[in-house]
């Protein structure tokens, strides 16, 4: 045995490093705050109506293929993934819509119909896309830690020769005129947690990443992909101890040495944690500790976005839905700046609606549909009263979509209706400010300038998650699982 590792939470960043681990050799054990593993990609279940209250898709599977190949399993034997088609249907403020798929030519027909200009264009797009996938995915890039200028400094040129610098929305606006198509082909920041509008555009990759690898939904649900993750752990002889909190992570000699839980203590050769960044420094490590991480420079990071959901179980399906569903406000630029910036609750919204019982009827009683309604809304650096505006804002999401969206009697329809806002995820998440997603994904918090897979501060500890490189997003934060591992591998080498 290579030595005893401690993982603080058991999100998909967290199950993920500890598969790996276990896999080469070191003993691993997993504390978990939560009842169940799965960190935001926790499960909800009432009245036979199944919810996933995190993470809703996939991309890359072999990203995930890989870990399970780590421990000589294959996915297969654990998981059914089903292809979506389209991947998402868009909705814009005209009622117009694209159902974004893989096929080129319906992409292309369909957009013939807004610019054919930008249709003409979807093919130099794509080979933009593929190139930044190819330096970051297929080259290691994103397996590879910054933590050192060296890195940096190789990475630059192939940054500048992409125009992986630009930001998301500029990128697409090289190739796209139609504000559907810059849209359309700019918003995947928003799915780490990033603005588009100045996210760098190497999270572009995300278009051909998706177009090669397809967009799938695991059968019972995405809590089956985490429920898959534990049981190979286990098997592996892995150990997790739920309902257990994390209060400390033990630092002697400039060194974690383990960890306190419930009052006791746990020692171990390295600690990892998969918990949320500012916590894992403000919270659970003394302030002597953290020359770096000091909490005057933990105040300046910029932090994602939060969300306000809904999860419904409706006695009623509604046929202009699709398994993922946008609906979009006329505004685009001004609704992000309204949500980043000047952080505040503006009148009109966009969402994001994930139907999964469209494609897995199991996910709700017969005839019903399983939904849950996501709204990007400011962090709680906002002033947003979400005690009090929760309950009015919840009203207000389900009359658009009733009169507005023209989902006919969905309040009578209701027989599940949970919300979950920025305090929850503050609450049950022990995540700052509300944030799902962290550290925002913005230029001058990407790779070198993000936090570091190693501890910057102290020996012995290390970061796996949305936070860390390369960031957000389920292929990316399993991907900060295998960048961890390595450097974890390379240490305990010495």
């Amino acid at each position: 045995m290579r030595g005893n590792i401690i993982i603080i939470g058991a999100g998909f960043g967290g199950l993920s490093l500890a598969i790996r681990l276990q896999a080469a050799g070191f003993n691993v054990s997993i504390f978990e705050k939560n009842a169940l593993v799965g960190g935001h990609a926790y499960p909800l279940e009432k009245d036979g109506y199944k919810f996933d209250m995190g993470p809703s898709l996939i991309t890359a599977p072999d990203i995930i293929n890989d870990i399970f190949q780590s421990a000589n399993e294959q996915l297969s034997d654990y998981l059914e993934l089903i292809k979506l088609d389209p991947f998402y249907r868009i909705y814009f403020h005209d009622k117009s819509f694209i159902d974004y798929t893989d096929n080129t030519e319906s992409m292309k027909q369909q957009m013939r119909r807004f610019n054919p200009g930008d249709a003409a264009n979807y093919d130099k797009f794509i080979n933009a896309s593929q190139k930044i996938h190819d330096v970051v995915i297929t080259g290691g890039l994103g397996a590879t830690p910054f933590m050192d200028w060296g890195t940096m400094v190789k990475f630059i040129p192939d940054a500048l020769r992409l125009n992986a610098l630009l930001s998301s929305y500029s990128f697409a606006k090289r190739y796209f005129k139609d504000f559907r198509h810059r849209f359309t082909f700019s918003f995947h920041p928003l799915f780490i947690g990033g603005n588009p509008f100045r996210a760098p555009s190497v999270y572009q990759m995300i278009p051909y990443l998706e177009k090669e690898g397809g967009v799938w939904f695991s059968k019972g649900g995405m809590y089956s992909l985490v429920k898959a993750f534990e049981k190979l752990f286990l098997k592996m002889g892995g150990e997790i101890k739920t309902n257990n909190p994390v209060s400390e992570i033990v630092i002697k000699n400039k060194k974690a040495v383990g960890v306190k839980a419930n009052g006791q203590f746990y020692p171990a050769d390295a600690v990892v944690s998969n918990a949320d960044f500012i916590h894992t420094y403000r919270d659970l490590i003394d302030p002597e500790y953290r020359q770096k991480w000091s909490n005057k420079k933990l105040d300046k990071l910029d932090y994602s976005m939060s969300a306000f959901l809904l999860y419904m179980g409706v006695r009623k399906k509604y046929p202009a839905l699709k398994h993922h569903t946008l609906i979009l406000s006329e505004r685009y630029k001004p609704l992000i700046t309204d949500i980043f910036d000047k952080k505040i609750l503006p009148d009109d919204f966009s969402m994001y609606l994930h139907v999964p019982s469209i494609t897995d009827p199991g996910m709700a009683p017969d005839g019903c549909e399983s939904m849950y309604v996501l709204i990007p809304v400011t962090n709680l650096q906002g002033k947003v009263d979400w005690e009090k505006t929760g309950p009015q804002f919840k009203d207000k999401v389900l009359a658009f979509l009733e009169k507005d969206f023209g989902m006919s009697d969905l309040r009578n329809n209701l027989q599940v209706c949970e919300m979950f806002t920025p305090l929850d995820f503050e609450k049950k998440q022990n995540a700052y400010y509300g944030s799902a997603w962290g550290v925002e994904p913005k230029l001058t918090q990407t790779a070198i300038f993000t936090p570091h897979n190693r501890s910057s501060d102290i020996d012995g500890l290390y970061l796996v998650g949305a936070s860390t490189h390369p960031g957000a997003g389920l292929p990316g934060v399993m991907l900060t699982a295998k960048t961890t591992e390595g450097v974890i591998k390379k240490d305990f080498e010495k």
